[in-house]
């Protein structure tokens, strides 16, 4: 643990408050994991859950306890409630099995809300003091650092401005470090957060920290308000996890804590980590990276305008608030018919194709991509399709891996319930030879692509490595019946990454089609593959022969 960092606290309780998302469930190994990362990222204070009230929580700390997680950065945080009413602190089941999860820390949440004393504990304002008092004393004198979360403290202190003030302090002469004011139903706005974390720090004088909830969509804004207000310990989860709409994201929160507002929350260089981390916290979580997260979105400091894009090519600066390298992100230029020669030029800088040293190949690729644009393609998220239409325009720079002569697809009803309802025949030429393979698969889609796999994995083992693991059929805005025009996007995968292709066909099959050669067609080039002997027939990978 880096001491010096106590000055400032990031305390994050993904695995606590986060878990209690729609649609998260972690494993007990999930939440080491997730514990190892969020470590890995260098936050201070690491809630792990609530040991003897969650089976799953209790053995958390008891593995982490036998050695499963060792941290370099962080604290392990156990979360739990002050004793119950009329019971004594000693004799608490819950209060002990704090103590008997071995956490170095413990997070305590108490009701700050008189009419949550009254109507949810059924107690007096006294006895829920006597509660607070009681327990901090109890594991303070146990060796445990307690933090105390005041909940529901902003409605309360609408209601009745002094008690919660009057609970802090009865925590901090208790023993308590930190005192949490919770925005547990998330309807605080900044200027509000601000006035009412500034009163209470005069009055109460202790060390205050901010739990936000993002009913409002400021769940960020109020931390940092918080902060701005005096606040020196801040509560967050990772990707904005949470019950509701969630809470403050840790990410956004970290990264303008240091780059905008110069206060060091993390271990020297550790912000760099963001997005990786950010991403591999999703991937446990089972759920999608949000693309337009603040700062570790992978659209954050993407640039469509070409008038952006003008002036990315002159300075960068321009148009980024931070440099993306800073949270582990980069830049993105992404071609649309609003592309200009600057933003073609860029986009093959980012490709690493050097289309800026032909003029002529330059026009070429902007006007093809208008007009293709304006037919319903699109290349926002078919990179490799793009790289490959760049590099038919440079010479040389185009590897010719196959032809297809031909290809047809047939659908046939399920007669036995095998799921192989499709056939596809392709033919064609690679390596010196003409190929003709059929392929099965349970549509037509499938069957074809089973189909031209088959017939290039005997010329190109590598081809074996290629995945499909995404496919996505769109209609082309304009076009309605059952002859409009069709988009299909496609996802492939290797060893190493992803990437995208795009076809475009009135022909939902077709458009399928293309988009499985230009895959693959990639999928060569990016492994590095020599083609063994140039194409010998057809001149284009055009489909023929399309079957019912």
């Amino acid at each position: 643990m880096d001491h010096d960092r106590d000055a400032f606290h990031v305390f994050d309780t993904t695995l606590r408050d986060g878990a209690q998302r729609e649609g998260i469930s972690y494993s007990v190994s999930d939440k080491l994991a997730v514990a190892r990362l969020l470590d890995e990222l260098g936050v201070g204070f690491i809630e792990g859950g609530w040991p003897g009230a969650m089976p799953k929580d209790t053995e958390f700390f008891a593995r982490a306890a036998a050695g499963e997680l060792e941290l370099r950065h962080a604290q392990l945080v156990a979360f739990g409630a002050t004793r119950k009413p009329g019971i004594a602190v000693a004799d608490d089941p819950q209060v002990r099995a704090l103590l008997d999860s071995q956490a170095p820390v413990v997070c305590l949440v108490a009701k700050s809300d008189v009419r949550h004393v009254a109507e949810a504990l059924r107690t007096t304002n006294e006895e829920n003091l006597a509660m607070v008092r009681d327990t901090v004393d109890f594991l303070v004198r146990a060796g445990r650092r307690v933090f105390v979360d005041c909940e529901h403290f902003f409605d309360g202190y609408r209601h009745d401005p002094d008690y919660g003030v009057t609970l802090l302090q009865t925590a901090f002469e208790a023993g308590a470090s930190v005192g949490v004011l919770c925005d547990t139903n998330g309807g605080m706005l900044p200027m509000g957060m601000h006035r009412v974390v500034t009163d209470v720090l005069a009055r109460s004088g202790v060390r205050l920290g901010i739990h936000c909830q993002d009913d409002t969509s400021c769940a960020v804004a109020n931390t940092l308000a918080a902060v701005e207000a005096g606040v020196t310990h801040v509560q967050c989860t990772a990707n904005g996890y949470g019950e509701r709409t969630g809470n403050a994201d840790l990410f956004s929160v970290v990264a303008s804590l240091e780059l905008k507002l110069g206060i060091r929350a993390l271990p020297e260089g550790n912000l760099r980590e963001a997005k990786r981390i950010s991403h591999a916290l999703a991937d446990i979580a089972n759920l999608p990276p949000d693309t337009h997260q603040a700062y570790v979105g992978v659209s954050s400091f993407a640039h469509k305008a070409g008038l952006h894009a003008s002036a990315l090519k002159v300075n960068e600066a321009l148009y980024s608030h931070i440099d993306p390298r800073l949270v582990g992100n980069d830049t993105r230029i992404l071609v649309t018919e609003m592309a200009g020669r600057a933003t073609v030029e860029l986009k093959g800088r980012e490709l690493g194709v050097d289309i800026a040293g032909n003029p002529a190949a330059l026009a070429r690729v902007v006007e093809s991509v208008k007009a293709r644009e304006a037919a319903g393609w699109t290349y926002e998220a078919a990179d490799a399709s793009f790289e490959l239409l760049m590099r038919d325009e440079l010479p040389g720079e185009r590897r010719r891996y196959f032809e297809v002569e031909s290809w047809r697809t047939i659908v046939s009803p399920q007669v036995n319930g095998d799921g192989h309802g499709s056939e596809a025949i392709v033919k064609v030429h690679a390596g010196g030879q003409r190929i003709v393979t059929v392929g099965e698969g349970n549509g037509p889609v499938n069957a074809l692509d089973t189909a031209l796999r088959g017939a290039l994995s005997q010329i190109y083992p590598e081809v074996a490595e290629l995945q499909l693991v995404d496919y996505k059929v769109r209609i082309v805005p304009g076009a309605t019946g059952t002859d409009a025009v069709t988009r299909v996007l496609i996802e492939t995968n290797d060893a190493d990454g992803s990437w995208s292709t795009v076809g475009v066909h009135e022909n939902v099959i077709v458009a399928s089609w293309l988009a499985i050669v230009d895959a693959i067609d990639y999928g060569l080039l990016r492994a590095g593959v020599a083609p063994p002997e140039s194409p010998s027939a057809a001149t284009s990978a055009a489909p023929v022969g399309v079957g019912a």
